[in-house]
């Protein structure tokens, strides 16, 4: 429409789009913090589930229907996050202020390295291969989300957080070997492995800003910048100007990425100090089921009772499955003991504490019966 004016109004625009869009992850993730973590984690992967969707039909279009799209789809989203923030109880929406906290760094660095790794790969996958609205995000979400709505209970987030280094690796490993096995099987394990540790390190951001009463735009401000090193990453071409072979130079590639995989997984990456520094336990814990205060009160009671009449790794996790206030028939089940054995422990159990009922324990621990 203006051809004089054509490169500042690109450039104006794209900086309106970027920060638009930056906005609206940040009001989104204000909004999402409201949630339990179980849904969390289903409104994340529903939502990238959704996205590739939605792009897929939109690919296609052009002229007219492209431009219309481009402004209804943000428009409509905003009205959705508005909509959902109205829905909040007031008691439960973000607070003013910031209390004292100390950055996850190890969190930035872990997924910072990746970042970067993928962004050294980011221009060669294959079609259907990306971080964002494609067939490899559609088939990770699928499953994360289906999981998740399922079996939340039997939810392993720890053995999840873990596999990331494993697909990326794999993924390296196989560059070298495209000639033999094709690039999809490299870019898909590289783009799907990059896709999930994004996914994983911002549900996590979520937990721990709960945990810390910290606005959770703290956190995701510096996640979402970290998409720089991707950039970075797929600017950098060090190799290519020692004029390697393409074969060695894909082999080099693949040393130092897994070497820095590894490396940062190994020494950045701590589950205790996670749960000591910033509360994070849900990846021992495994389910993604939150527990109500009565229930954290009744873990820390547990733990407690446990250490002052000394009962022994097994009395404690009978005692932690009588105060959820399971039947004796489901706990043997989950410890995979018979009912005598669970019999035993219980009898154990309340000879320690001084006790001689269920009722008693209750009372005890301080819960309802």
């Amino acid at each position: 429409w203006i051809p004089g004016a054509s490169l500042g109004l690109m450039v104006a625009g794209s900086l309106a789009a970027g920060v638009g869009y930056g906005l609206f992850l940040l009001l989104a993730a204000e909004v999402l913090a409201t949630f339990s973590l179980l849904r969390i984690f289903l409104f994340l992967s529903g939502a990238m589930l959704l996205g590739s969707v939605i792009t897929f039909f939109c690919e296609g279009l052009v002229g007219l229907q492209a431009q219309a799209m481009l402004v209804l789809l943000p428009l409509l989203a905003t009205l959705c996050l508005q909509g959902a923030y109205e829905h909040v109880p007031a008691a439960d929406r973000p607070k003013r202020g910031v209390p004292k906290f100390s950055y996850p760094w190890k969190l930035f660095v872990l997924y910072g390295l990746y970042a970067f790794a993928y962004g050294m790969r980011a221009n060669q996958l294959v079609a259907g291969a990306g971080r964002h609205s494609s067939a490899s995000t559609f088939i990770l979400m699928a499953v994360l989300f289906a999981t998740a709505y399922f079996a939340s209970k039997r939810f392993n987030i720890g053995l999840l957080y873990r596999s990331p280094v494993v697909l990326m690796v794999c993924g390296f490993l196989l560059v070298p070997a495209e000639s033999l096995f094709g690039t999809a099987a490299s870019s898909y394990l590289i783009a799907i492995s990059y896709s999930l540790m994004s996914f994983l390190v911002m549900f996590l951001l979520f937990d721990i800003a709960k945990r810390l009463g910290v606005a959770i735009v703290a956190f995701m401000a510096i996640k979402n910048a970290e998409q720089l090193l991707q950039l970075a990453g797929g600017a950098t071409d060090a190799l290519g100007m020692l004029g390697l072979p393409a074969s060695t130079e894909a082999l080099a590639v693949t040393v130092i990425v897994s070497v820095l995989i590894l490396a940062a997984t190994v020494l950045l990456f701590s589950e205790k100090e996670l749960a000591s520094k910033w509360g994070v336990s849900i990846l021992e814990e495994g389910g993604l089921v939150q527990r109500t205060a009565e229930e954290e009160r009744a873990a820390e009671r547990v733990e407690e009772f446990s250490r002052t009449y000394r009962l022994s790794p097994r009395e404690q996790e009978v005692l932690t499955l009588l105060a959820e206030g399971k039947t004796g028939r489901v706990i043997q089940q989950e410890l995979f003991i018979a009912e005598g054995t669970f019999k035993a422990h219980t009898r154990h159990i309340y000879e320690k504490m001084g006790i001689n009922s269920r009722k008693e324990l209750f009372e005890l621990l301080g819960l309802r019966s």
